[in-house]
């Protein structure tokens, strides 16, 4: 084959295309390098220097960077010397010299690439000493903590960032001194970051967690006086899994049910519900718009890092967003409504607890507007991390549990409701029932495949009733960048309905979703195949229109007795935005 070029990866033969790095070659012979600041196709700096590899093109074995040195004709390549083992042994030794060491206490303790190859390779933790730099940790932000003495300066947060277009954080100082922070070392709740919590993913170190929110769950399931009740977001039935060691987008939602009653909630519910009410709210306003010439086109609203981001860089553009609340937000708000009022507790006894893919969650219910009742929504929001750790503190043998199922009412669920978790999915629902409502008929076909895949961008064009419907589909904040510019440029594509979320591949790549190693990320597709679980599940739903859950028919037909979007529906469950100015901090 043209361009091929034929390298040895520990005396393996093996060819590879011209341009791959030595890394790449490895990797097709089924070796293994070690990589801590790596991120394929988004951070490719060579930087920490675990990758090391001698490698012979003819002058004799030299140690060179294998992420990105590039192979040539007749490279021989040594991945596991004894000079490649003291090379990484002392770096790794190096790093520690600057590093909190207080693993025990850290959150990522057993979960941390670093402390994983320390061990592997019998690193001295004392071998270095000297000048060590101290950072006072900021707790500033709503949904993360940044501990700046566990940074190990691999800059894959930075990349992360820069790939959602914020790119809050960055390299300050130099030498000794550099750090990764905010410009002029502000706290993060005075820059505009999202939320989006896409750094606490790939970071490999406990340098960026979630802020842990579980004590005050423990102690509400603790306070006899309290209701405690949990709902579960559609994206985690096809994440937790991975937590206890199961492969990536097995959907353990029987498990997780049972894990949660035994936690010692006092209701199991599934956000689902909130998915399919968020449709037909959602559905109704966008055929409302359509009917009587409103802003158009609308744009979804269930992602709050995507929310956040509008509101900083395109407040002017707000008008565009639906006013439905998030899913989890309006389960929240019948929670302490609806089903407070059936069962006869005053709201303010009632915590709600929800298990989100989201750190953006954890700022979402703190905002104006997201208290139906008098009382926040939603009290608490847990990532499915936390929850994992939770179940870990309980000793609940997760994978031995029995499949159980959510409580009722407040569980009842489509097919449409399931797909939420994927980019494309909350299209696709309110696709499903615009298009009966629109065409007066109940339409067989509902796959709506168009708006599938995991590509950050994605249009399509849908007949229905004789209308043309142009749709677009955004996820990661760059790419809500491309769509939102083209709305400023006048919408030249001709969009109608719009779903963006902030996250690349929607929900089930969450900023809150398990920790995966580099190395798991690079090579695994993750957002297809956790998206791959929740299509899979919708297939097999006796009902996969958002309109047709007989839970929702109940509530219009006792409690929003005046419809959908009208009267105390759209004061429970719709809300409004802010515009935030881009640059408060410089003020």
């Amino acid at each position: 084959m043209d361009n091929m070029i034929n390298v040895k990866i520990n005396g393996i033969a093996v060819s590879v295309p011209a341009g791959s790095t030595i890394l790449d070659a490895a990797r097709l012979a089924g070796v293994n390098i070690p990589t801590l600041c790596f991120m394929k196709d988004k951070n490719e700096i060579g930087a920490c220097r675990i990758c090391v590899v001698e490698a012979n093109e003819g002058r004799g074995y030299r140690i060179v960077t294998a992420c990105v040195y590039p192979v040539s004709e007749g490279m021989e390549v040594l991945t596991n010397s004894a000079k490649v083992q003291k090379a990484r042994k002392t770096t790794l030794e190096l790093m520690l010299s600057t590093h909190n060491k207080e693993c025990l206490s850290c959150v990522r303790s057993t979960n941390c690439e670093l402390q994983k190859l320390c061990r592997e390779y019998g690193v001295d933790e004392n071998a270095f000493s000297g000048f060590k730099p101290t950072y006072e940790i900021d707790y500033s932000a709503a949904h993360l903590v940044r501990d700046n003495n566990k940074c190990i300066l691999c800059r894959r947060c930075v990349a992360a960032c820069n790939e959602q277009f914020v790119s809050v954080i960055g390299a300050n100082d130099r030498g000794i001194d550099t750090n990764i922070g905010n410009a002029f070392e502000l706290p993060l709740n005075n820059v505009p970051c999202i939320s989006c919590g896409q750094c606490t993913v790939v970071c490999p170190t406990g340098a960026l967690v979630e802020k842990d929110d579980t004590p005050k769950v423990w102690e509400a399931l603790n306070d006899p006086t309290k209701t405690v009740i949990v709902q579960t977001a559609p994206s985690i039935r096809a994440t937790l899994g991975e937590w206890f060691g199961n492969a990536p987008g097995t959907n353990v939602e029987g498990k997780m049910a049972a894990a949660l009653r035994r936690l010692g909630f006092d209701k199991v519910f599934d956000t689902n519900y909130g998915a399919d009410l968020t449709i037909v709210e959602e559905a109704n306003e966008l055929v409302q718009r359509i009917q009587n010439h409103g802003v158009l086109p609308m744009i979804t609203s269930c992602s709050p890092g995507w929310v956040k981001f509008c509101e900083y860089f395109y407040s002017d553009l707000l008008p565009h967003l639906s006013t439905c609340k998030s899913p989890h937000q309006m389960e929240g708000a019948l929670i302490k409504t609806y089903w407070a009022q059936k069962n006869g507790i005053d709201p303010k006894d009632i915590v709600v607890v929800s298990i989100m893919p989201c750190t953006a969650k954890k700022f979402e219910i703190g905002r104006a507007d997201q208290s139906a009742s008098g009382y926040p929504d939603v009290d608490i929001s847990l990532t499915t991390r936390e929850l994992g750790r939770m179940i870990e503190r309980a000793g609940i043998n997760f994978n031995a549990l029995p499949d159980e199922d959510f409580d009722d009412p407040l569980s009842e669920d489509t097919g449409a409701a399931v797909i939420f978790g994927a980019t494309g999915g909350v299209m696709e629902a309110a696709l499903r029932t615009a298009n009966d409502w629109l065409t007066g008929k109940d339409n067989t076909e509902v796959d709506f495949t168009g708006v599938r895949g995991t590509a950050g961008l994605k249009q399509a064009s849908v007949d229905i009733n004789g209308m043309t419907v142009k749709v677009a589909v955004a996820s990661g904040a760059a790419a809500a960048k491309v769509v939102m510019d083209k709305l400023k440029a006048g919408n030249p594509d001709g969009w109608t309905f719009i779903e963006i979320m902030g996250c690349p591949g929607g929900c089930v790549n969450g900023g809150g979703q398990p920790y995966q190693p580099q190395y798991i990320r690079d090579t695994v597709d993750l957002k297809a195949v956790r998206a791959k679980a929740l299509y899979d599940q919708d297939k097999e739903m006796p009902l996969r229109k958002s309109h047709e859950n007989p839970g929702l028919k109940l509530l219009y037909s006792e409690w929003y007795t005046e419809g959908y979007g009208k009267g105390k529906a759209h004061h429970d469950l719709h809300t409004s935005y802010v515009g935030r100015e881009k640059y408060d901090y410089c003020k």
